[in-house]
């Protein structure tokens, strides 16, 4: 390491002036992502608290045969908030803010790769968690379960607005966790120190990166099926209405394609974990490093081959049965590998027993039997028979709160002293885990057992006599004992920020970057980036903290304006360029204010001002990007070590080149899910193949795909001249996108305007979603076409500064191919499949 010139103290000032966040209403402005992983922390516990609240009123009202507690209608509200809320608003949001927290510190940078993304996506999930909330407290509350299904989700059966309370409210989060799962991957992939390669990271990183993934590939589907169900309820578009062609099993299928990679989804962060603090307390390394990143990845993937597995009762084909039940079982596979190496590390080790320990044990034992229970529901036949029951509820809550609470508990003691300096109270934390083993045992096993005697789910009152009672009661009271431990967790929590005992740095003797760091951390976590040659830096050199603090290491002098971070080769985490960080801005917040006008003025029906709210959103969003780049080439800097790098601004695969390839990923889900709802309602829903066939002069459909193609060779025409300083014609290349983009799109919307209305039958419905979703990309690449030409024109594009335009050739890459193959399937379906 090479030391710098100036002292520890000024370096912290310059860094801190930098990276610090405004006090008052300025605190708003905050992008720094230790403020924004602990807002997504503490708003996901209070709605953890309000979704324990709400299951104890189920348990009050379960607790006993023909309860009056509560009504029908009040108790159809609140189950179904108690699962909205712990899945969408507690689960999946904590663990994206504990990542958001830790990987900037376990991976050796400064901040995140999009540090404005991430607060843009807390404050819509700040903003869609209290639209769901307010429904609550005004009795509007969706009421046709957690998981929506169709028709009782329906403007038929349901014709108030509280399905459309969760549709909205839902997808408005869901946009949250698309930002963060791109905001994940590509820190991890990138947003590394200098010497961390793939096979060097911490394997919470690892575990963190295919969840990510699989929220940016699992999301799109109920995202998809949130918006056909809204636009069937809010303009009659038939797309689950058996009558009129559509499907309800669409729905189950676009639910579960999400719903069962979710479980996934929550699980991996929580095995993450795991395997971070069982080599710790083992004190032994992690024994299967290797098997352990296989079997990551391999959940991962077959986690998207188990939806069926939530439909073997509604007429699936045997052979699909089959395999569906294979595959069930198959996941078992790589989650026993993770099971054998943490306990294989167990054995090789010393283990000792620390708070954090006892939840790992609790995760492990409770973990285990609802992994049982899961392989027991992957077999069809017991499947059929306890479909429904309480038997599914108990199998959910062991998996789920078994397999991420636990461990999250776990995680929240451990990194405690990285957040406030200070260590959890053994004694307390002890009482608190024991109530919450056994109340929650006491609870859920419970209704094993009533499921087996047949006692189904979703029922508000049940009949005296039938042997449900006391078990019913048993698991009432284990709920409370639940909740008590619960209780006692944030009491301690509360004690520990007043009084807690000061943390030494390394308290528990680990081994990974987070711990080098001052407690509590510096707005910019590192004064000087460390170089790693292992997985265990701190073991290797002890006195890392020190050497980091004396600027010993990369990026260790400030420069004026210096909010850097340093950027890496995705595969061997050599230096690659240098990433200039955001500064606190309104930005963010705006756009999701009026993100959430959008959504809030679409729930209330009031379309001209959700047209508003979307040109404002965009307006925000591009004066957002046109704050970004430089108007000069830029020299490379020095880096340290004898090491210069250019800026992110002069290189073309830039984190916002990669930001967007994975946005684009989450994209073509969508897509790939419409075209799979579009074969299905073809093969499979009755009243199929439609009265009549859209008919159009092939004139259209051929100007369209010639635009689309002249689209697509413009962009690339306008990088290509860019790349030799031929200004003139860039900009002829960007004239004629625009014009390309205008006329596909409206070739494509021509479709639909030249059709019956799509309240006729699901083909005309299913057919003017695909042409829209076609013209609304291309109509979306006229304006970053437009953008871009003003960029150029002010100056931020050059041949060395060419990000903008590869970031629009990406674009047009995917909105041609998009539009093609919607053209193909517009034009060629009916043609195939018609008899």
């Amino acid at each position: 390491m090479s030391r710098s010139h100036i002292s520890p103290i000024e370096r912290h000032r310059r860094l801190d002036v930098d990276f610090r966040t405004p006090g008052g209403f300025g605190r708003l402005t905050s992008v720094n992502h230790s403020i924004v992983g602990l807002r997504f922390i503490y708003t996901g516990l209070f709605f953890f608290l309000v979704g324990g609240l709400l299951a104890m009123l189920i348990r009050a009202q379960l607790a006993t045969a023909e309860s009056a507690f509560l009504g029908h209608a009040a108790y159809n509200q609140i189950f179904t908030m108690h699962g909205t809320v712990m899945m969408f608003l507690f689960a999946i949001p904590v663990l994206e803010g504990l990542a958001l927290y830790l990987l900037p510190k376990m991976l050796g940078g400064r901040d995140l790769a999009f540090p404005a993304l991430s607060a843009f996506g807390y404050w819509c999930y700040f903003f869609g968690g209290m639209i769901l909330l307010a429904a609550l407290l005004l009795g509007l509350a969706p009421d046709s379960g957690w998981f929506m299904y169709t028709p009782l989700s329906g403007s038929t059966y349901t014709p108030g607005i509280n399905s459309d309370v969760w549709l909205i409210g839902v997808t408005f989060v869901e946009v949250s966790a698309l930002a963060a799962g791109v905001e994940i991957t590509v820190t991890v992939l990138r947003i590394r120190t200098a010497g961390m390669s793939l096979d060097r990271m911490p394997l919470f990183a690892w575990y963190i990166l295919v969840t990510a993934m699989m929220i940016v590939v699992g999301f799109p589907p109920l995202i998809l099926g949130s918006i056909l169900l809204e636009l069937e309820r809010a303009f009659d578009w038939p797309f689950f209405e058996v009558a009129r062609g559509g499907d309800s099993l669409l729905w189950q299928h676009l639910f579960w394609l999400f719903g069962h990679p979710e479980v996934y989804i929550i699980f991996l962060p929580a095995a993450g974990i795991v395997s971070t603090l069982i080599p710790v307390f083992a004190r032994h390394p992690m024994i299967g490093y290797g098997w352990i990143v296989a079997s990551i990845v391999a959940t991962g993937f077959i986690s998207f081959g188990l939806w069926v597995h939530h439909m073997f009762t509604v007429g699936i084909p045997h052979l699909a049965l089959v395999f569906f039940s294979a595959a069930s079982m198959l996941v078992a596979i790589p989650t026993g590998i993770q099971f054998f190496a943490w306990i294989a590390t167990l054995m090789a080790g010393r283990p000792y027993v620390r708070l954090p320990m006892l939840y790992l044990f609790g995760f492990l034992v409770v973990f285990v039997m609802g992994g049982l229970t899961g392989v027991m529901l992957a077999l069809v036949p017991f499947n059929w028979q306890v479909h429904d029951t309480h038997f599914v509820v108990a199998h959910m809550h062991y998996v789920l709160v078994g397999g991420m609470v636990f461990p999250l508990l776990a995680g929240l003691t451990y990194w405690l002293p990285v957040a406030s300096g200070r260590m959890p109270s053994e004694r307390l934390g002890v009482v608190a885990f024991w109530l919450i083993f056994i109340g929650f045992n006491l609870t859920f096993f419970m209704m094993h057992l009533t499921g087996l005697k047949g006692m189904p789910r979703r029922v508000y009152t049940y009949d005296s006599g039938l042997g449900w009672e006391t078990l019913n009661l048993l698991s009432s009271v284990g709920g409370f004992i639940m909740s008590i431990g619960v209780a006692l967790v944030l009491l301690d929590l509360f004690l520990h920020f007043r009084i807690g005992q000061r943390a030494p740095r390394n308290p528990w003797g680990a081994g990974t970057l987070e711990w080098t760091l001052p407690k509590p951390p510096p707005s910019y976590n590192f004064g000087s980036l460390p170089r790693v040659e292992s997985r265990e830096p701190l073991h290797d050199t002890p006195d890392l903290p020190r050497a980091l603090a004396a600027g010993e290491g990369l990026l260790a002098i400030p420069r004026p304006d210096g909010r850097e971070t340093l950027a890496v080769e995705v595969v061997s985490g050599r230096p690659a360029h240098i990433v200039k960080l955001p500064a606190p801005n309104w930005m963010p917040f705006l756009g999701a204010v009026f993100t959430g006008v959008f959504f809030l003025s679409f729930l209330l029906k009031l379309y001209p001002l959700a047209a508003v709210g979307a040109l404002l959103a965009l307006g925000v969003f591009l004066r957002w990007a046109w704050s970004h780049g430089r108007r000069q080439d830029p020299e490379p800097l020095r880096a340290g070590e004898g090491i210069k790098l250019l800026p992110q601004a002069a290189v073309p695969a830039a984190p916002g080149w990669w930001g967007l390839l994975f946005t684009l990923v989450a994209d073509g889900t969508v897509l790939a899910a419409l075209l799979f709802g579009y074969l299905f309602l073809w093969t499979v829903a009755p009243n199929w193949p439609p009265p009549a066939f859209i008919e159009l002069q092939p004139l259209i459909p051929l100007l369209g795909a010639l635009a689309l193609l002249v689209g697509l060779l413009a962009a690339r025409g306008a990088l290509a001249a860019n790349r030799r300083a031929a200004a003139g014609m860039r900009g002829i290349w960007l004239l004629v996108l625009l014009l390309a983009g205008l006329l596909a799109a409206g070739a494509l919307l021509a479709i639909p305007l030249g059709a019956p209305p799509p309240q006729t039958h699901a083909y005309f419905a299913v057919t003017a979603v695909l042409a829209g979703y076609g013209a609304f990309h291309c109509l979306l690449g006229v304006v970053m076409a437009g953008f871009v030409l003003l960029r150029c024109r002010a100056g931020f594009v050059s041949a060395l500064r060419q990000l903008d335009l590869r970031v629009l050739q990406l674009w047009w890459d995917y909105t041609s191919g998009a539009g093609l193959l919607i053209l193909a399937a517009i034009m060629l379906l009916p043609w195939v499949l018609a008899p």
